[in-house]
């Protein structure tokens, strides 16, 4: 893609755009009850919080980081933007899994927070954080998005459906960043930017995807209380 073909608000609109779609998962969440939910939407949603849960503690760290706090401030704005939607989220996920007659879940997802506290320790540039909140975003992305297919009721089926695309409009802001950082002017991370200065793959890098995979999704039962 060449370089008149870029948009200049990239990265203002995936962040509009994740506050609208944000916003609508809220408003779901009041209807995400189900009077007689499985098993099995219990645990699902309870792996869902785990794995919000988890981004929220990921992010919060990564917001401590020098390198971070004292660094680009359209990726401290974006950091802090997206540690409250997965708060919010995770709340929304407990509320669900209470009206369900479940447990909240308030512990993280064992399989991805193992890989983060192996992952953190090698955590030394913004790269390094953008990388590791990608994976995060993306296996909450497409866990969501099975789980609709999943889960036994019209609800939830529209809680989950309405948050996987706020998780894959992170994963796209962050893949925008990602190809600024690797294009070595942190510069670029602004708004508005500096389009002349901009490398081609801005244009296209945050949808790699024609429809979102689901080959990662965690499992149902990954993140439930035992």
């Amino acid at each position: 893609m060449g370089r008149e073909h870029i948009d200049t608000r990239q990265l203002a609109q995936l962040t509009e755009q994740s506050q609208d779609l944000h916003s609508d998962a809220l408003r779901i969440t009041g209807r995400a009850m189900a009077p007689t939910a499985s098993e099995e939407d219990v645990m699902a949603l309870q792996t869902a919080a785990s794995l919000e849960n988890l981004a929220v503690g990921v992010y919060r760290t990564a917001a401590r980081l020098p390198f971070i706090r004292s660094g680009n401030k359209t990726l401290v704005t974006f950091i802090s933007t997206t540690t409250r939607q997965h708060e919010e989220h995770a709340k929304a996920f407990n509320a669900a899994v209470t009206r369900a007659g479940g447990r909240a879940q308030t512990g993280t997802d064992p399989k991805y927070a193992a890989v983060v506290r192996k992952t953190l320790p090698t955590v030394k540039t913004p790269a390094d954080v953008v990388k590791l909140a990608i994976s995060l975003e993306d296996v909450a992305a497409q866990t969501y998005t099975k789980n609709v297919g999943q889960v036994s009721s019209g609800p939830l089926r529209r809680l989950f459906g309405s948050v996987a695309p706020v998780e894959a409009q992170h994963r796209a802001t962050l893949l925008a960043v990602q190809a600024l950082l690797s294009a070595g002017d942190e510069s670029l991370i602004a708004l508005p930017t500096d389009v002349a200065k901009l490398p081609p793959a801005v244009g296209s890098v945050g949808f790699p995807d024609a429809f979102y995979p689901t080959a990662d999704a965690s499992p149902v039962s990954e993140g439930a209380i035992r």
